[in-house]
């Protein structure tokens, strides 16, 4: 219960304020709250990056491992991606870390995905951190949430969630881009 008052509150902070990293650039911010059981801080950080995921042309960032069995909701398929992470929409922003890992159709009646990714920071404070996210993806969906499930490097013990929010989608070219919001307590 603590710990959600604590999140709760930690985020009409950062609702209030402009999110601003130092050295990483302007993709996080972090509260602190005294946790007695490791006698260590505990943070609350809010990441905002966005996330390209190209699926054709020459050099895609994620390629299909596995065909579906329905291509009407992609159940049964298992793409492969490591996809770049940047601080604002456009692809060519500054990349902050990649997002590294496996989305599976796990859905027979919609697109909806398994998502095991690991947000592998390379830049700033955060550099060569992680954070670990596995959950469900109903792509269609306006918003979509998922809980972080650890984290390594500054990261440690981390739980959260993400709120993910299709920005772009082009089924031509195969390239997505999608923002996320990554609310994460750690030590």
């Amino acid at each position: 219960m603590t710990k959600l008052i604590i999140i709760l509150s930690a985020q009409i902070l950062l609702l209030a304020g402009v999110a601003s990293a130092g050295d990483g650039g302007d993709f996080a911010r972090t509260t602190y709250q005294k946790h007695p059981a490791f006698k260590k801080e505990e943070k609350l950080t809010h990441l905002h990056f966005y996330w390209h995921d190209s699926t054709k042309g020459r050099n895609p960032s994620s390629v299909m491992i596995q065909q579906p069995v329905s291509n009407s909701s992609l159940f049964g398929s298992i793409t492969m991606t490591d996809d770049p992470l940047t601080t604002d929409e456009p692809k060519n922003s500054t990349v902050v870390g990649h997002a590294q890992g496996i989305y599976a159709g796990a859905s027979q009646g919609e697109i909806g995905f398994l998502m095991v990714l690991n947000f592998a920071f390379s830049t700033g404070k955060y550099n060569g951190s992680t954070i670990s996210v596995l959950g469900r993806n109903t792509v269609f969906s306006k918003v979509r949430e998922m809980p972080v499930v650890g984290g390594s490097g500054m990261f440690r013990f981390a739980s959260g969630y993400v709120k993910v929010r299709t920005k772009s989608f082009d089924s031509k070219t195969g390239e997505a881009t999608v923002e996320y919001n990554c609310y994460v307590v750690h030590y």
